[in-house]
């Protein structure tokens, strides 16, 4: 039987929806019976100590135009769901901070919301790789230039790059003895005013920066390989890399096993790990992607995954 969804996510006009996992998840969604309430960080309040919602109701097709119908927005606490999906994209900024905020507070009403608002918080998609120190390059995460400079020059070729960016922005790959490394440092720390990390550069990455997905702490089988293209070092698609479906190495499961276990430990649900190599780089939380491109060339269905997870939680949680 279906219950009512609730997701958070970005403004629909900026969605490319044949690209998009959130959309993805939304029409599974759809085809189990489930009614979609759909609302942007803006439109989250609490009124008299209770967390509500703009909502509007949403409805799509998999279609590239004309993809959905949205109807009247109107204010409906959150309670009245069974379930949320916290789908925003980075980055994680103090509005969003707020956002998790605000969403703890239906958590306290008995509302599961995936990814859990609390592991938002606590899992930075840069920081929350040095959990595993094992699995990391060398790394080295700091607001001071000169501590950052040393470091790059003890590794030789690096990759620095900010704690809050998503989709390969502002990332630069420099050396010990590239005359911009300063520049380059002054610039991400903001002057020594904000943290930046610092990790030794992979050489594997010209053969694919790996997405793993992960549901339920179990790996996808198949992992979406982001090839970089031309003179840029950088694999993401957002940045002309090409996309390529593999199945898992060894290495690459016991990668994503190893996270995933951690993850489910801390409430989320749905993961989405970067590896480049032997390497994990990242561990992405607040809205992973790969969906779209994983299942249109391995034929899996990962929001069929997903979903019968989140139906078995809603239903143990009695929101059904």
């Amino acid at each position: 039987m279906g219950y009512a969804l609730g997701v958070l996510m970005d403004p629909l006009a900026g969605i490319k929806p044949w690209k998009d996992s959130t959309v993805a998840m939304l029409l599974e969604a759809g085809r189990r019976g489930h009614r979609i309430e759909q609302f942007t960080p803006g439109d989250l309040a609490v009124r008299d100590g209770r967390a509500h919602a703009r909502m509007r109701p949403l409805r799509l097709r998999d279609a590239r135009e004309d993809w959905h119908e949205a109807g009247e927005a109107r204010w409906r606490p959150l309670a009245d769901l069974a379930l949320v999906l916290a789908r925003k994209d980075p980055p994680f900024d103090v509005p969003f901070l707020h956002d998790t905020l605000v969403l703890d507070l239906a958590v306290r009403e008995g509302v599961p919301v995936i990814n859990d608002p609390r592991a938002l918080r606590d899992a930075n998609e840069k920081l929350a790789s040095l959990w595993f120190p094992e699995l990391v390059p060398p790394t080295r995460v700091s607001r001071d230039i000169a501590d950052l400079a040393d470091f790059v020059r003890a590794v030789g070729d690096a990759v620095v790059k900010p704690l809050d960016a998503m989709g390969g922005q502002s990332i630069f790959k420099t050396r010990g003895d590239d005359p911009n490394l300063i520049v380059i440092l002054e610039t991400l720390t903001r002057d020594g005013r904000e943290f930046a990390m610092a990790q030794r550069f992979i050489p594997e990455a010209r053969d694919g920066d790996k997405r793993i997905l992960i549901v339920g702490g179990v790996p996808v089988p198949h992992a979406l390989a982001r090839i970089p293209q031309g003179l840029d070092f950088r694999g993401n698609m957002a940045r002309g890399g090409r996309a390529e479906v593999r199945p898992l190495t060894e290495s690459d499961r016991r990668i994503a096993e190893r996270v995933g276990a951690e993850a489910v430990r801390h409430g989320l649900e749905f993961v989405g790990i970067d590896v480049i190599g032997e390497y994990l780089t990242e561990v992405n939380v607040t809205s992973p992607t790969g969906i779209r491109e994983i299942d249109a060339q391995a034929g899996t269905s990962i929001a069929g995954l997903l979903f019968d997870r989140l139906d078995a939680i809603v239903a143990g949680a009695g929101r059904a």
